[in-house]
C-alpha cells in the first residue's frame, strides 16, 4: 500500500464504496425489470419491441462478479468544465477531494444511486480521457490517478500517482503491470483498464473516418478495435442503433475468442462474423480452391470480368413497343427505347435497379403520347401501362433479370463465356486456372468453394445495392484478398471502418502488401493509417526473437518493442531426435502446467494428430481452439493454421522447420513462424530435432 493515505484507513474506504456501487447497480437492474409496459404500449408489436429493450438494459445491467465495476479514481484540482460533464449529473455523489476539486471513480459502466447522482463513471465520458491521457508533463487537471487491484472481484491493493507534485519520482505501475501479465483462463478480457495513451487516442477517434491500425504481435489492436466500437456505441449510440455494428475475423475461433469482450463492457448488439458468414447466404461452400485459382479469384480485376458479363445481358432492342388500352395502340418506336437503355447504362446503375426503372421510362413514354393525343392520365394509368405485357415482354428481351449465382456458374463453366468477358482483363492461363474442373450443371450441384461465395456477392451487388452498416471493424484485415476487401467494404459504404491487422503476419498467398492498397479496395482510400509499435503482451525476449524473420517476411517494417522484460522467458531446446520429439513435447507441456494461466501448444496441422496421440497417452485431454479453458482443463492444442489472433500464458512451439514446410512457399511458411512465435505472454518453449529455419539464426 502506498506511504500516501487520504484517511485512518482508505483501503477500507475504497471497499465501502466498491459495495455502495455493487448495490445502486443492483436497484438499478431492480427498477428496470419493475417496469409495467401493459399502459404505455398501443399494440403488440410496440410491446414486444419494449420488453426486447427493457430485456437488453436488463442484461447490459447484470453485475459480473469477476469483473469489478471500477478500476480507477481520478482527484481533479478544480471543477469540470462543461465539455468534460457530459454524462456527469451536478451534485455530490462525485467526491470532493480536498483543495475543492472533484473526485471520480472509472469504471467499465455509468452507475448512479436512488438520487441519479453517479457513483461510477463510463470510461468513455470525457471526464474519464485523463485517465488514461493525463502525465507529468501535461497532468490535465488532474491531482491524483489512483489504480485499483482485484483478487477473485476482492478490491485487495490500490497505487497512486500524484502528478502535479514535483517531489515524487515517476515509476512505472506495478498494478498496471499485473493487470496487463495477469494469467489468462477463458475468453479475452478487455483491456479498459490498461489502455495506453496512443491507444486511447485510436479508441476515442470519430465515427466520420475510417481508421487502419498496424500493429504487431502484443501491441493490442484487437482490444483497440472492439473498444473502439464500445466507444462508438457510447457515443452515438442512436445513429449506431439504426445502422448497425459488425465486427469481421478471421475464423469461428477467434471470434469465440474475443465474443465476451463487448458484452463484459454492456455493448450486447455488435454482430460478429466471418467473411465467409457474410457472404455464404446465396450458396452453399461444400469445395477448396488451389492456390493459383483462389489467388485469381480473389484479384480484383474479377470484379471488371463480373461487370462486363453482367452488362452483356442487355440487347439492344429489335421491334417497337406496343401498348393496346382499350380501342387504342400506343407505339414507341426501337430507336427511342434504344435511347432509355443507353441513358440507363450510361448513368452505371445497379442492374436491377435499371431493370426496375426500364418499364417506367416506356411506360411514360406512352403517357406521353396519352396526352399529345388529349388525354389526361395520372399515375396509376403509368403504373399499369409498367405491368402491360408488352411493356414487360419488352424489358425481359431487353434488360433480362440476372441471377447472380447462375452467372458466377456460367463464367466459370462456359470457357467462351468467360473468355468473352474476360478478354484483355485474365490472360488465357488464368481463365483455365479459375474454370472449374468438373462443371456442374446447376447452382444446387455446384461446389462452390469460399472464394467463388465471394464472387456471388460481388455479383449480386452489381444487381442489387448491397445494405450498408454504420461501422464495420475488420481484424487479421492482412489475410484479406481485394475481392474480400470488397465485399466487407460493401456492408460500410455509407459508413465508416476500423482496419486491424499486422503486414509481417499476413498467412494467406493473396495477402495484403500495403495498408494503402487494401484500402482502395475496401473503398475507404482516405482512411488515417495508425502504427502501434509499443508492445505489451509479448515478453521483449519472445518478440526480439520472432523479429528475427521480419527482414525475410516483412521488410521494413518496424519491430515491436516490448515495454516487458521477463529474463528467463523464452526456451529453445533441440532434441536429440524426432523420434524423442513427441515424448519431449509432452514433457514441455506438463512442465508449463505447472505454472499458472493457460498454455497453448502450437504445431504445424500435419504434427496435431500424433500430438493428440502423445498427449491422450499420457493422461492429458487437451481444448481445440475456440475451446474455453477453465481452472481444470487449461492446455490448448492449436493447429498453427488456426494461433492467429489467440494468446496463451505459456507456449510450446514444437518444430519450427515443420511449420513453415506446411505451407506453399517459404515466404508464407515463416510469416505462419512468426505468428506461432508471438502467441506467448509469459513464457515461450521452442522445441525441435530438425535444424531450425537459418533466418532465426
Amino acid at each position: 500500500m502506498p506511504a500516501h493515505e487520504e484517511s485512518s484507513n482508505p483501503l477500507v474506504k475504497e471497499r465501502n464504496h466498491l459495495a455502495a456501487s455493487r448495490t445502486a447497480l443492483r436497484a438499478m437492474r431492480e427498477d428496470v425489470q419493475a417496469l409495467d409496459i401493459r399502459d404505455v404500449t398501443a399494440n403488440w408489436v410496440n410491446a414486444a419491441v419494449l420488453q426486447a429493450q427493457i430485456d437488453d438494459r436488463i442484461k447490459a445491467l447484470a453485475d459480473l462478479s469477476h469483473t469489478p465495476l471500477f478500476f480507477g479514481r481520478l482527484d481533479y484540482l478544480h471543477e469540470v468544465g462543461a465539455e468534460k460533464a457530459e454524462g456527469v449529473s451536478a451534485g455530490a455523489a462525485r467526491g470532493a477531494p480536498a483543495g475543492g476539486g472533484e473526485q471520480f471513480y472509472i469504471g467499465r459502466r455509468h452507475v448512479h444511486d436512488a438520487h441519479g447522482d453517479p457513483m461510477v463513471i463510463d470510461w468513455r465520458a470525457p471526464v474519464s480521457q485523463p485517465f488514461y491521457q493525463a502525465s507529468r508533463k501535461n497532468p490535465l487537471d488532474v491531482d491524483r490517478r489512483r489504480r485499483f487491484g482485484y483478487t477473485g472481484g476482492e478490491l485487495t491493493a490500490y497505487e497512486d500517482e500524484h502528478l502535479t507534485d514535483p517531489a515524487e519520482t515517476e515509476q512505472t505501475s506495478k498494478l498496471l503491470q499485473a493487470e496487463i501479465e495477469r494469467p489468462r483462463v477463458g475468453p479475452m478480457r478487455d483491456i479498459v483498464a490498461t489502455i495506453q495513451p496512443e491507444q486511447d487516442e485510436i479508441v476515442r477517434s470519430g465515427l466520420g473516418g475510417t481508421v487502419c491500425v498496424q500493429g504487431g504481435p502484443g501491441t493490442g489492436k484487437t482490444a483497440v478495435g472492439l473498444h473502439r466500437v464500445a466507444y462508438l456505441l457510447y457515443a452515438h449510440r442512436e445513429r449506431l442503433a439504426r445502422t448497425g455494428t459488425l465486427v469481421v475475423g478471421p475464423n469461428r475461433s477467434f471470434l469465440h475468442y474475443i465474443e465476451q469482450v463487448l458484452p463484459a463492457l454492456g455493448e450486447l448488439e455488435v454482430r460478429q462474423a466471418t467473411v465467409e458468414d457474410l457472404v455464404a447466404a446465396r450458396v452453399e461452400v461444400r469445395g477448396t480452391d488451389g492456390s493459383a485459382a483462389a489467388v485469381i479469384k480473389g484479384d480484383a480485376r474479377m470484379a471488371d470480368v463480373l461487370r462486363q458479363a453482367i452488362r452483356s445481358h442487355v440487347t439492344p432492342p429489335a421491334e417497337p413497343v406496343v401498348v393496346v388500352r382499350g380501342s387504342r395502340r400506343w407505339r414507341v418506336p426501337a430507336y427511342e427505347v434504344e435511347e432509355m437503355v443507353s441513358e440507363l447504362l450510361a448513368r452505371d446503375m445497379r442492374y436491377g435497379a435499371a431493370h426496375e426503372a426500364l418499364p417506367q421510362r416506356i411506360a411514360h413514354a406512352v403517357l406521353v403520347r396519352m396526352e399529345e393525343a388529349g388525354e389526361a392520365p395520372d399515375d396509376r394509368v403509368q403504373n399499369a401501362v409498367a405491368r402491360n405485357p408488352a411493356v414487360k415482354a419488352a424489358v425481359k428481351a431487353v434488360w433480362p433479370a440476372v441471377d447472380p449465382a447462375k452467372l458466377v456458374l456460367r463464367l466459370l463453366t462456359d470457357a467462351d463465356f468467360l473468355a468473352a468477358h474476360a478478354d484483355g482483363i485474365l490472360t488465357d492461363e488464368e481463365q483455365k486456372h479459375v474454370l472449374m474442373t468438373r462443371p456442374a450443371r446447376s447452382v444446387k450441384a455446384a461446389r462452390w468453394t469460399a472464394a467463388d461465395a465471394v464472387l456471388i456477392d460481388e455479383a449480386a451487388d452489381l444487381v442489387a445495392r448491397t445494405h450498408s452498416l454504420g461501422h464495420v471493424v475488420i481484424d487479421e484485415a492482412q489475410d484479406l484478398s481485394p475481392m474480400q476487401y470488397r465485399a466487407v467494404g460493401r456492408r460500410c459504404s455509407t459508413g465508416s471502418a476500423t482496419v486491424l491487422g499486422d503486414l509481417a503476419q499476413g498467412t494467406t498467398p493473396w495477402s495484403t502488401r500495403s495498408w494503402e492498397q487494401a484500402l482502395f479496395h475496401l473503398g475507404k482510400p482516405d482512411a488515417v493509417i495508425e502504427e502501434l509499435t509499443a508492445g505489451f503482451r509479448v515478453p521483449r525476449e519472445v518478440i526480439a526473437y520472432a523479429s528475427r524473420l521480419l527482414p525475410a517476411i516483412s521488410p521494413g517494417l518496424a519491430p515491436v518493442e516490448s515495454v516487458r522484460e521477463t529474463p528467463g522467458s523464452l526456451v529453445v531446446r533441440e532434441v536429440a531426435s524426432a523420434q524423442e520429439l513427441d515424448a519431449a513435447v509432452v514433457a514441455a507441456c506438463e512442465e508449463s502446467l505447472r505454472q499458472e494461466g493457460s498454455i497453448g501448444l502450437i504445431a504445424a496441422d500435419a504434427r496435431v494428430p500424433s500430438l493428440s496421440a502423445a498427449l491422450a497417452a499420457a493422461g492429458h485431454s487437451c481444448l481445440s481452439p475456440g475451446e474455453e479453458t477453465t481452472a481444470e482443463s487449461r492446455l490448448t492444442l492449436v493447429p498453427a493454421s488456426l494461433a492467429k489472433g489467440l494468446e496463451y500464458d505459456y507456449v510450446v512451439l514444437d518444430e519450427p522447420a515443420a511449420v513453415v514446410d506446411g505451407e506453399p512457399d517459404e515466404r508464407t511458411g515463416l510469416r505462419r513462424l512468426y505468428v506461432a512465435l508471438t502467441r506467448a505472454v509469459s513464457g515461450l518453449v521452442v522445441l525441435h530435432a530438425a535444424p531450425l529455419p537459418q533466418q532465426l539464426g
